[in-house]
């Protein structure tokens, strides 16, 4: 596999990534939506869109983000309820001061919130 690509499970294929791909937040960061109402934490990126066809087809055409930027996996939450979301940079916001993030999966990767964003637990560092 040339380091460029990586495989995705949401898409069930290699993905072909940029070079240099500027992430602008990073793993632990609590981030909100630009459009939508929900907030989360960032526990994974993919450096290109890696979700499936479906997914992306899914949004409206005139919403429809740019593949070739980065894509957030977040622990989400509205008023309502608790989910994982799937975001371009484009639609994210900084939201440090927004105080933690409720989900229920945020202990299981994370530990300690301080000034905006997360710690990864100890046990998961390389």
């Amino acid at each position: 596999m040339d380091r460029s690509q990586f495989f995705s499970p949401q898409a069930g294929k290699l993905v072909t990534a940029p070079p240099v791909a500027e992430a602008r937040f990073s793993i632990g960061d609590v981030v909100r939506h630009r459009m939508f109402d929900f907030r989360g934490v960032v526990f994974d990126i993919d450096p290109v869109f890696a979700n499936s066809e479906e997914w992306y087809d899914s949004i409206p055409a005139e919403m429809r983000p740019s593949r070739e930027q980065p894509f957030y996996h977040l622990f989400a939450e509205n008023g309502d309820s608790s989910y994982v979301a799937y975001v371009s940079q484009q639609n994210l916001l900084d939201d440090g001061d927004g105080g933690p993030i409720d989900h229920p999966s945020v202990d299981d990767l994370f530990e300690g919130y301080d000034r905006g964003r997360y710690r990864l637990r100890r046990d998961l560092r390389h």
